[in-house]
């Protein structure tokens, strides 16, 4: 079987992820020059003419049906089945994202395919490495090469490819016969002026240590004066100090952003599992055992309120 590769579009609100191009990213170390895009909409004309742009891609499909307005798993994946089968794929990509989490997965039990999670790195066509025991260690698996392969991509792995690309764009008709018993009811989600936690490029979040929703006002303060996205520990989550969209970790957003800056987090394996991938992480807390230091690249012993101060009056 010639390796072809199809990712399935994350967008949300007629605008695509950054999700996609972070997974393109992969597939063009598993086959460069072979990856097209299927984009499930109502109406996705301009979403696919933004997924067109990705560097590597070489056709975006799209296939328009009222019933896509909302991304919906259960009826995606019929769908994305009906694709793969017309378009005689060798993979079948999507993100680790919420979107993939939901969706991959039932697209492989369709396929009656093996699936691969959370891919962070590419050794070949079937071969790749995944985080296993909470991101403490990092495992190598193979898939068979005689079957459709269906696989997430650990989007904090990979960088977006570039969007300097002009690929072919066809609107497809996927015959299928859609379930009826999922319904799109409502979506909820937090809004905020700040940047947006998964794509920031600077983070900075607080823990336990920061001791009160109310304290935590600082750590929103700091955030703002230095422009990054605000996110929290599970501890700090659970302790009832911030929503649960906030939460950095295994069981929450996994990021990558080029600078995190912690205070009051003493650094769980599951924490630190959702932000290995940052570029230079910044440690403050009073505990000087934590276990955030190990992985820190610059560590601080000290008090947050006293350091934050100083460090707002460094920054201007």
């Amino acid at each position: 079987m010639s390796h072809r590769i199809l990712i399935i579009a994350d967008h949300l609100d007629g605008a695509l992820n950054e999700s996609t191009a972070r997974t393109a990213a992969c597939a063009q170390q598993i086959a460069p020059g072979a990856i097209d895009v299927l984009v499930l909409a109502d109406d996705g004309a301009a979403i696919a003419a933004e997924a067109a742009r990705i560097d590597g891609v070489t056709t975006v499909r799209h296939a328009d049906n009222p019933a896509n307005a909302h991304p919906t798993a259960a009826v995606f994946a019929p769908q994305i089945v009906a694709a793969v089968e017309q378009g005689q794929y060798s993979h079948v990509l999507g993100p680790n994202t919420t979107f993939g989490k939901d969706l991959m997965p039932r697209v492989a039990a369709l396929l009656g395919a093996p699936m691969v999670t959370d891919i962070m790195a590419v050794h070949g066509p079937h071969e790749f490495d995944r985080p296993i025991y909470a991101g403490n260690a990092v495992t190598t698996v193979a898939a068979p090469a005689d079957h459709v392969l269906v696989a997430s991509v650990r989007c904090a792995s990979y960088p977006a490819a570039s969007t300097d690309n002009q690929a072919t764009v066809e609107q497809i008709t996927l015959d299928v016969e859609l379930p009826s018993h999922t319904r799109f009811i409502g979506l909820e989600q937090q809004t905020s002026d700040r940047p947006d936690l998964q794509t920031a490029p600077k983070v900075v979040s607080g823990g336990r240590g920061v001791g009160s929703e109310d304290n935590f006002r600082i750590i929103y303060d700091f955030a703002d004066k230095i422009g990054a996205a605000v996110g929290a520990s599970r501890a700090a989550v659970d302790a009832g100090y911030v929503p649960n969209d906030m939460q950095v970790g295994q069981t929450g957003k996994i990021i990558s952003p080029a600078l995190y800056i912690c205070f009051g987090i003493s650094g769980a394996i599951q924490h630190l599992a959702g932000i290995k991938d940052a570029g230079t992480i910044v440690a403050i807390n009073k505990d000087e055992e934590a276990p955030i230091f190990e992985i820190a690249d610059i560590g601080l012993v000290g008090d947050l309120f006293e350091i934050i101060p100083e460090l707002e009056r460094a920054v201007g």
